[in-house]
């Protein structure tokens, strides 16, 4: 059994055709998937999924990219939504300097009202972080996130980047990049980090793992993400499985 720890079955692309890729999910061995809201649309799209199928769970939260965005009206909605059964996590939230849609400044304080929010409701927090690594960990530091606890999402950084995090109560999730032949850091990352800290997922629609590079990603293929880290640690699939489902349910508080 698998779990996709984060994955975006609420994106447009799957309009037409979510009960097959559904399907193959589950055909895939692929038991559970937790599926990210990040506005009011996703947000809205992803509860409707946890009604529809006893196996999908949401996390609701807000995205860097779009934190001007957000209001004060819209984190109330997000706290009353975290007491559903189903949700299971505040995110994706974090940091994002690649795209300058949102300031730095507006970023960052949404973000810490996040980790808030998260404490609050005792939850754990899932981490985007693109370009703004050493900000993410300061403030999570600052805000003692620890105490919650959660995900670095399709982590990218340095194996001391790992430790660190993990330091602070966070696990380390990989996604489709650990798979490209090109991609160093991902792999030093699922080779060195022990098993117990690691999650998988696929951010599917994005990020498809090789041989699907460049396509659609979808919620089967972490599977493929799974056997590259049972490849490069030398063990089994089925350990690998095991092990980051335990982790995924202890995390999230999934029976």
């Amino acid at each position: 059994m698998l779990i996709d720890t984060h994955v975006h079955l609420n994106d447009n692309q799957y309009e037409q055709d979510i009960d097959q890729v559904i399907q193959r999910a589950l055909n895939a061995g692929v038991e559970r998937m937790v599926v990210v809201g990040f506005d009011r649309p996703t947000i809205t799209r992803a509860m409707e999924l946890t009604e529809k199928h006893s196996f999908i769970y949401a996390v609701v939260g807000w995205h860097p990219v779009d934190a001007i965005d957000c209001t004060e009206e819209d984190l109330k909605w997000i706290e009353e939504l975290a007491a559903h059964p189903k949700v299971v996590g505040i995110g994706e939230t974090g940091l994002d300097y690649h795209w300058d849609k949102s300031p730095k400044e507006v970023q960052q304080e949404l973000f810490r009202k996040q980790i808030r929010l998260a404490k609050k409701v005792d939850l754990p927090i899932i981490i985007h972080n693109r370009d703004a690594t050493a900000d993410v960990v300061q403030i999570l530091q600052e805000e003692e996130a620890g105490t919650t606890g959660g995900i670095m999402h399709c982590f990218s950084g340095s194996v001391e980047t790992a430790k660190q995090c993990i330091d602070m109560n966070f696990m380390i999730s990989l996604g489709g990049p650990v798979t490209f032949k090109n991609a160093k850091m991902p792999k030093q990352v699922a080779t060195e980090i022990p098993l117990e800290y690691l999650l998988v997922e696929t951010d599917a629609p994005y990020l498809a793992p090789h041989p699907h590079r460049g396509k659609r990603n979808e919620p089967a293929f972490v599977a493929l993400v799974a056997e590259q880290i049972a490849e490069l640690k030398g063990i089994s699939l089925k350990e690998v499985a095991q092990i980051t489902t335990q982790n995924a349910m202890k995390l999230f508080a999934i029976d």
